[in-house]
């Protein structure tokens, strides 16, 4: 555990405040909130982002979301709890979030396509984006994650 670097929300506060409504904006979207906190969980998890995992955790649990599942995300692949429109989510999260090792192939956007719109896509491809960048202000600024009772 490191200590925390530099407060960036309030050092720099309009770009705190545009990437957060950014976020806000996609809670809102025809994906809806579970979705879209389940890409940002995956992502979190990739990048190794102990804040985010936390919080997105946190509010998938908060939204009545099954705990086996948030515990299962990480091993997607080898449970059948999520859906297929789910499994396409974040089959593409995890390679646009990885884009060096993996490939934004053709497969994986054809089956995007068979389970979103073309907004939602657009849609999906911001949330990793966002949550990309989310995950390295925290990371690279050492954002500490607060002991927090399992219900908070």
């Amino acid at each position: 555990m490191s200590e925390f670097r530099l407060p960036y929300s309030t050092l720099a506060p309009d770009s705190y405040r545009a990437l957060a409504a950014a976020s806000a904006s996609l809670q809102q979207s025809s994906l809806g909130s579970a979705l879209v906190d389940l890409i940002y969980l995956r992502v979190s998890q990739i990048n190794g982002c102990a804040y985010c995992v936390d919080m997105h955790a946190r509010d998938l649990l908060r939204r009545g979301e099954d705990l086996q599942r948030i515990n299962s995300l990480v091993t997607w692949r080898e449970t059948d709890f999520y859906s297929e429109r789910e499994r396409a989510a974040l089959a593409w999260a995890e390679a646009v979030t990885d884009i060096i090792r993996n490939d934004a192939s053709d497969e994986l956007f054809a089956a995007l396509k068979q389970h979103f719109t073309d907004r939602e896509i657009a849609d999906i491809g911001f949330a990793v984006a966002i949550m990309n960048g989310w995950n390295r202000m925290a990371i690279g600024f050492r954002q500490p994650v607060k002991k927090a009772p399992l219900n908070a």
